[in-house]
């Protein structure tokens, strides 16, 4: 017989009864019913009940085990008595009968508890993530987990992409966010960058002819955390492409990422193929973001006409200014005047002076709102936004670059409490032709919007005669309810024109040489056309398991400050370290 076990406590069944066993696990939970005592033992595989009496020759040991104690357990397996089988559990018909127990390992008093949905604070969970990690949710996620990156692997391969993993110490690059630098030893003065993402390795590859890449890559960002964004590292599905256009690349990677929600989204609808395709200026005007909840079913309208020179005077006046717009908030079933105070209350809530409304009863618009624009122009605003008797509508002012993420907010606000929106469902949309460039009011200059690698819409001729803010790019993200899942792009792979984008940024020839020299050079010497995106596999895990922030869906993440309370990182240098690395700490004053 095996050292520690013939089945997994997971594996033992009705045609098992009968015959001897021997399982190894941890004591999840110990009850002793009259003398009598119940061990479930618990293993990565499942659970199986145990039971000592007190004939049995291991009953002395088994009365000191504890919860989460390791233990070996010999014994028979049997039926277990009728009306007390488990049909949650696989196991659940039989149970083993104890004759022989080893503890393996004891357990010290438990920091938290492995048993049960107690919340816990998130530093204990953190510092004793081990076991926090044998709780049956958590780590039935990190196997979901498991499961989604294997399927993904699959999934591309079959789609005849190959798997290379690119270097991780690398030079730096203006990806959007802070480089983490590591010291060189061997050349002071110098730093590698954990790459941010394998951008530039990625497009190497197009240029060395591997036609299809992907790699389930770790990036490296120093940037402040957040609930859809782990401090420090995280993973993405990372794929490039040669020879294709931005059609190709939706063709290609939608089946897959619907695929995986198919797969393990546990049987909720997934937006059927092809998924929308929303330009940027469109998703920000009818959903006031860029990565919309399509679960929602408010659109967003401009309603300016009907309050230009109309008796309302604080709106008329907003839209003398030809920048200035007022956009509607459509609310189904909202027309009454406690949920538009709600409202009215937490729009204040927001730092906004309020939020106006009309509410539509008996035919008319009620508000004063209503009052100062007259019955005529409330049929107006009704009939253009589908209202009826009980409804109501919302109304945001001013420059809408500057309330737009404001007017999103209240649409999901309205949504979430009218109970319009879906949250059983996976809603999918590609959101499309992002700005190119954006106007960095800080250092009044203008700034890549997102990834300055792509290629303009218009390519060179655009970049040279355009005016910059106004030129799109072969931009795209992939938007899952409410959350951008993917980002992508068709790439600039002609050198002038990557020279002109980086001039128009601030960034002259040498600079791109200087730090772009391998890709630069690589486009000299013929450049396929490619393409390619990311999708965040721990925000695609997040989803699927419907947690709540990504250290529910991560092995050993940090803390909200960037620590990592189990290994105690990060940690000061000895001087030995700094010596090595010819470096000198000047540490802010406390």
């Amino acid at each position: 017989m095996h050292r520690y076990r013939t089945h997994t406590c997971g594996a033992l069944r009705a045609s098992d009864i009968g015959t001897e066993a021997r399982l190894s696990g941890w004591c999840h939970r110990i009850r002793d019913h009259g003398g009598v005592l119940f061990i479930d033992l618990r293993d990565h595989y499942g659970m199986t009940q145990i039971v000592v009496d007190p004939d049995s020759p291991a009953f002395n040991a088994a009365e000191k085990v504890r919860s989460e104690w390791v233990i070996r357990v010999d014994g028979k397996v049997r039926q277990r008595p009728a009306g007390t089988e488990n049909p949650n559990l696989p196991t659940g018909a039989v149970e083993m009968f104890v004759t022989g127990l080893e503890v393996l390992g004891a357990a010290a008093e438990l920091p938290l508890q492995v048993f049960g949905d107690t919340d816990f604070p998130e530093e204990t969970r953190l510092k004793y993530r081990f076991l926090d990690l044998r709780r049956e949710k958590l780590h039935s996620n990190i196997m979901m987990r498991v499961n989604v990156v294997d399927s993904m692997r699959q999934r591309m391969k079959a789609a005849g992409f190959n798997e290379f993993a690119t270097p991780i110490l690398t030079a730096s690059s203006p990806e959007g966010a802070r480089d983490f630098l590591v010291p060189s030893r061997i050349h002071p003065g110098t730093f590698y960058a954990l790459p941010q993402a394998p951008q530039q390795y990625k497009q190497l590859l197009m240029m060395a002819g591997f036609d299809r890449y992907f790699q389930i890559a770790p990036c490296f960002r120093d940037e402040d955390p957040r609930a859809d964004r782990l401090p420090g590292e995280f993973y993405q599905l990372d794929v490039e492409m040669s020879f294709v256009e931005q059609s190709d690349v939706f063709a290609t990677m939608e089946p897959v990422i619907r695929g995986i929600f198919e797969e393990f989204g546990g049987g909720r609808p997934v937006t059927p193929s092809p998924w929308p395709r929303i330009p940027y200026a469109e998703a920000m005007a009818k959903y006031g973001s860029d990565k919309p909840d399509l679960r929602n079913p408010i659109v967003m309208q401009d309603v300016s006409d009907v309050f230009r020179d109309s008796g309302f005077k604080v709106f008329a006046r907003i839209l003398e200014d030809a920048k200035n717009q007022v956009w509607a908030i459509p609310a189904p079933g909202g027309g009454s005047r406690a949920f538009c105070d709600r409202m009215n209350s937490w729009a204040q809530g927001e730092g906004q002076p309020g939020l106006g409304y009309i509410m539509w009863k008996d035919g008319q618009g009620a508000g004063p709102i209503a009052n100062n624009i007259g019955q005529n122009k409330v049929e107006q605003i009704g009939k253009q936004l589908r209202l009826k008797d009980g409804d109501a509508a919302f109304f945001v002012a001013g420059n809408p670059e500057k309330f737009v993420k404001f007017a999103g907010a209240a649409r999901l606000k309205v949504g979430e409490d009218l109970n319009l929106t879906d949250k059983n469902r996976f809603e999918f949309a590609w959101i499309t032709d992002f700005p190119f460039f954006e106007w960095n009011e800080d250092e009044k200059k203008i700034d890549f919007c997102h990834n300055p690698f792509s290629m303009p819409q218009g390519g060179l001729d655009a970049l040279k005669s355009q005016d910059p803010l106004t030129i799109k790019a072969f931009q795209y993200d992939i938007a899952c309810n409410g959350y951008e899942l993917a980002s992508g792009g068709i790439r600039n792979h002609k050198p002038e024109a990557m020279v002109k984008a980086f001039e128009i940024a601030g960034y002259g020839e040498e600079t791109v040489i200087e730090r772009f020299g391998g890709m630069y050079r690589a486009f000299q010497y013929g450049a396929p056309p490619h393409g390619g995106m990311a999708a965040g596999v721990d925000r695609i895990v997040m989803l699927l398991c419907d947690a709540q922030n990504l250290r529910e869906v991560a092995l050993f993440p940090m803390n909200q400050r960037a620590e990592d309370l189990l290994m105690g990182a990060p940690t000061p240098p000895s001087n030995k370290q700094l010596r090595e690395l010819h470096l000198r700490l000047n540490l802010p004053e406390k």
